[in-house]
């Protein structure tokens, strides 16, 4: 059965009700004396701007609050009308997925770990998506409002400054995936995605340069440069797999050869290839390596040492280009608090001085980056102005 979304005509607001709207949105649930006070806004432009708001059910009270003197506030929060917002993290891995009101309340969510990892993103990553967020809107509830906005973040370059172009609806996601009727869609990279998400809730919070370093299956980096995320002519900023490597007498560069080295298949072919048959069974993957690493197996510390000397050498790089003061490592292995000391020594031995650190949002770094592009979208839509 086929599911169709239907978004009701957006309401003209005055400029005091979308200021609200989008205080409410950011902050979450406050009170009309809170929110007037917030934005210098009188007793009755609030009382104004409420109503306005109140209409087509963007706002609801959800009760009161008794002040110091006795007296109780109304409290208010984004209410039904304003809809919710579908993110999907289409990996290399799994799909996850974060329904959420514009106020970032979890209505719902959902993973999907596929049986094998996909290099790249392929029918069977589309049907998975298609399946996932149709279960999604098959159950969904009437208080959930309309869907307004499916944010989808994809391991691939998304091409056009908004990450929501037709260029961009010709990505395999959509290969064997047709988007619910009436709903906007964000498409941007997972790594981006991620970096956003770390600027807002996790290690870069209150940063406005950094670069955030993903290291798993692949590599990638996403860029934040005076709070704005950098993407590039064509999409591709960040794009460190295709740095040239190697780079030593008598070898030409080969394309995405950086992204293979570093990523954790070829990484653990070395680490096989290499393992003496008196440390043990070799590690079958990455997390029982960093698991023997971090109970003092000596082999094992050495492999994590050098893989951690190999990223440094790539990060010093970027270090070297963007000069962002602060790079935050993420990813299936770059999260690793192992690596940290490795990745720092190398990139302060080889580029300039950058304070590293690891990622605080861990595997949900993407999936809460483009729940944020999407909530941004969908408060575009509704008041005509960003977040």
């Amino acid at each position: 059965m086929e599911h169709f979304v239907t978004t009701p005509t957006r309401p003209v607001l005055t400029g005091s009700a979308r200021a609200v709207f989008q205080r409410l949105v950011e902050q979450g649930p406050s009170t009309r004396p809170h929110i007037g006070q917030s934005l210098g806004l009188s007793r009755p432009t609030m009382s104004a701007a409420i109503a306005e708001l109140e209409k087509p059910g963007y706002v609801e009270m959800i009760g009161a609050i008794r002040g110091p003197l006795g007296r109780s506030a109304a409290e208010y929060r984004v209410g039904q009308g304003a809809g919710y917002v579908i993110a999907v993290d289409a990996g290399s891995t799994h799909v996850r997925l974060r329904v959420s009101t514009l106020d970032r309340r979890l209505l719902t969510s959902r993973q999907l770990r596929f049986p094998v990892s996909h290099i790249a993103i392929d029918a069977d990553v589309s049907q998975a998506v298609a399946a996932e967020v149709g279960a999604v809107i098959a159950e969904s509830l009437p208080e959930w409002g309309p869907l307004r906005v499916l944010g989808i973040a994809t391991p691939t370059r998304v091409v056009g400054p908004e990450g929501d172009t037709e260029a961009s609806r010709q990505n395999v996601v959509f290969c064997a995936f047709t988007p619910p009727k009436g709903a906007a869609i964000v498409l941007e990279n997972n790594v981006n995605c991620a970096a956003v998400a770390e600027m807002h809730y996790g290690a870069a919070q209150g940063e406005a340069d950094f670069v955030y370093v993903q290291v798993g299956l692949k590599i990638g980096m996403g860029i934040i440069l005076g709070e704005r995320l950098i993407r590039g002519r064509n999409g591709a900023a960040g794009e460190i797999g295709h740095l040239s490597f190697p780079l030593a007498p008598n070898t030409n560069p080969l394309r995405g050869e950086a992204e293979h080295f570093l990523g954790t298949e070829a990484f653990l072919a070395r680490v096989r290839a290499d393992w003496p048959p008196q440390a043990g069974a070799a590690p079958t993957d990455t997390a029982e390596l960093l698991k023997l690493a971090g109970t003092g197996h000596e082999k094992a510390q050495r492999c994590v040492a050098r893989h951690a000397a190999d990223i440094g050498a790539v990060v010093a790089s970027c270090v070297s280009v963007v000069d962002p003061g602060l790079v935050v490592l993420g990813g299936g292995l770059g999260a690793s608090p192992l690596l940290l000391p490795g990745v720092q020594e190398t990139v302060n031995r080889l580029s300039y001085a950058a304070d590293i650190r690891n990622t605080l949002l861990g595997p949900d770094a993407t999936v809460l980056g483009i729940e944020r592009l999407a909530i941004e979208k969908a408060l575009l839509l509704l008041i005509g102005q960003s977040g």
